[in-house]
C-alpha cells in the first residue's frame, strides 16, 4: 500500500491495519508521557524534531517483538507520530499534496480527496472517532472556537488559509465529519485560465476591459466551480491607484494591489455574543471611502446593501453568488434582497438589480472535472417585470472524447454589448470581430 504523499511505507505495511494503528497509538501515548509538553509548546518543530525522532526510534525498538518493521516502515511510523504531535495527524500528508483541493472526512475510516476536479478515495484513516475528534478540536481551538454537543457545528480556518467545516454527533449520525477546502498557494492568473481552456483570449480581453471601465460584475456558479479563483483574476484588473475594500466570510481573496482593506465576518463567541455579519461589514465599508467593494460571496440580506452601493457611486464592485445559470443568479439576488425584510415590491427589487448589475459571468465545473466560463451575460434592462439578458459569449458542449474529456466550443454570439458606450467613454475600443469568434475545445464536430 502507498500513502498519498510524504514518506511512503513499504508495500508490505498497511496503515489501515489495526495492528499498525495500535502500534502508532502506543508509541504516541508513551511519547507524550516522556515529553515535557509545556516546554514543547514553546519550541519550534524544527528544533524539537531531532530529539523526538530519537525518542520514537527507541520506543519502536521496544516494540520490535510485537510488530517487526522494515526501515521504510519505521520511517513511515516515525513520520506519522511526529504529524500526530505537531500537526493534523493522518491529514498532514494530504495537506502537503499540491494537487489536492478538497479533503473530505466522512468518518474515521473513510476519507476522500478532490484532485483536478474529481473525487477519489484515499487509504488514509484515523484510529477511531475519538482520534478524529481530537484533530477537529485541535483545529478549532487554534482559532478560539469550540465544538461539543452544545455547539456541534463549526467553521474555522487553517494557518494556510484553508477553510474548515466540522460537524459532530448528534447531528452527524456516523461520527465526526470534517471538510477542508484547500487554500491555493500558487494563484492562477488570467493567462492560466486561457491556457487551461477555461475561457478564450477574446473573453478575457472583454472582461479585462469591463472591470477597467468599472462595470459591476457578479460571478455565478456552483460549489467548487471556481468562483473565487475567477474573482481573484477579475480583481487583478483593477487599477493600482484605487482603494479596494474586500468583505468575506472566510478570507480567500489575495488581491495584488497595495491599497487594499480586508474585512472578515466574525462568529459569535462561546456565550453566543459578538457575531459580526456581512451586512454590518458592508454598511461599514461604505463609510471607508472605497473606490471598489469586493464581496467574496453574497448569501443573505447584505445583497440589498451591495446593490444600493452599486447604484450610488460605487461602480466596479465585484461579488459571487451560488447559482447554476445567469437567470438563476437573478432569482437568488431577488430572494436575498427579500431577506432584508423591507417589504419592497418585487418589481422594485428587480429594478434595483437591473440598474446595479452590468454583467453575470457563469462558471461551471463539468463532468470531467474541468472548470469553464460557460456564459458571459449582460443585463440590458427591464421588459415589464422581467429583467432582460443577452449572452455575449457562451460555451456549448458537443460531446465527450474517447478519454472522457468534455468537448465543445466557445462561441461569441455576435451581439455588440450594451456596455460599449461605457467602454468607449473610458477610452477602451474593442474590435467588433472579437464578438464573432468561435474556438473549439477537444474534437471539432
Amino acid at each position: 500500500m502507498t500513502l498519498i504523499t510524504g514518506v511512503a511505507p513499504s508495500p508490505a505495511v498497511d496503515t489501515r491495519d489495526p495492528r499498525y494503528q495500535a502500534l502508532k497509538g502506543r508509541v504516541h501515548d508513551e511519547l507524550l508521557n516522556r515529553l515535557n509538553l509545556e516546554r514543547l509548546t514553546r519550541t519550534r518543530r524544527e528544533d524539537a524534531e531531532p530529539e523526538i525522532r530519537r525518542l520514537i526510534t527507541g520506543l519502536i525498538d521496544g516494540e520490535a517483538i510485537t510488530m517487526p518493521l522494515s526501515l521504510q516502515e519505521r520511517e513511515s511510523l516515525i513520520t506519522d507520530v511526529i504529524n500526530e504531535l505537531f500537526g493534523l495527524g493522518p491529514l498532514e500528508a494530504l495537506l502537503r499534496d499540491p494537487a489536492v483541493s478538497d479533503i473530505l472526512v466522512n468518518r474515521a475510516d473513510q476519507i476522500y480527496v478532490e484532485r483536478h476536479g474529481k473525487l477519489e478515495p484515499t487509504d488514509t484513516v484515523f484510529r477511531d472517532d475519538r482520534h478524529l475528534l481530537q484533530i477537529i478540536e485541535r483545529i478549532v481551538s487554534a482559532v478560539g472556537r469550540r465544538i461539543d454537543e452544545s455547539s456541534p457545528m463549526v467553521d474555522a480556518r487553517l494557518a494556510d488559509g484553508s477553510r474548515v467545516n466540522a460537524i459532530i454527533p448528534p447531528l452527524a449520525l456516523d461520527g465526526p465529519v470534517l471538510s477542508i477546502r484547500r487554500f491555493r498557494t500558487d494563484k492562477l492568473g488570467a493567462q492560466d485560465l486561457v491556457a487551461r481552456q477555461s475561457m478564450t483570449q477574446p473573453m478575457l480581453d472583454f472582461l479585462t476591459a469591463a472591470v477597467a471601465c468599472r462595470s459591476n460584475v457578479v460571478v455565478s456558479g456552483g460549489t467548487g466551480a471556481g468562483k473565487t479563483t475567477l474573482l481573484n483574476v477579475l480583481s487583478s484588473f483593477i487599477a493600482e491607484d484605487e482603494r479596494i475594500v474586500t468583505i468575506e466570510d472566510a478570507a480567500e481573496l489575495t488581491l495584488r494591489q497595495r491599497h487594499v482593506v480586508r474585512l472578515e465576518t466574525r462568529p459569535s463567541n462561546i456565550e453566543g455574543k459578538g457575531e459580526v455579519r456581512q451586512r454590518q461589514l458592508m454598511i461599514n465599508a461604505l463609510r471607508m471611502r472605497p473606490d471598489r467593494i469586493v464581496v467574496g460571496e453574497v448569501r443573505g440580506e447584505e445583497a440589498l446593501d451591495m446593490l444600493q452601493a452599486m447604484n450610488t457611486g460605487h461602480d466596479g464592485s465585484l461579488t459571487t453568488v451560488h447559482a447554476n445559470t445567469p437567470r438563476d443568479a437573478l432569482y437568488r439576488l431577488d430572494t436575498m434582497v427579500a431577506m432584508a425584510n423591507l417589504n419592497l415590491p418585487e418589481r422594485a427589487i428587480r429594478q434595483q438589480v437591473a440598474s446595479a448589475v452590468h454583467l453575470i459571468i457563469q462558471v461551471t465545473r463539468l463532468a470531467d472535472g474541468s472548470r469553464r466560463v460557460t456564459a458571459i451575460t449582460e443585463l440590458t434592462g427591464m421588459e415589464g417585470d422581467v429583467i432582460t439578458l443577452q449572452d455575449l459569449f457562451v460555451f456549448e458542449r458537443t460531446g465527450m472524447s474517447a478519454d472522457k474529456k468534455v468537448c465543445g466550443r466557445f462561441r461569441a454570439t455576435g451581439i455588440r454589448p450594451k456596455c460599449s458606450e461605457r467602454l468607449a467613454a473610458s477610452g477602451i475600443h474593442l474590435p467588433a470581430e472579437m464578438f464573432e469568434q468561435v474556438q473549439y475545445v477537444g474534437m471539432k464536430p
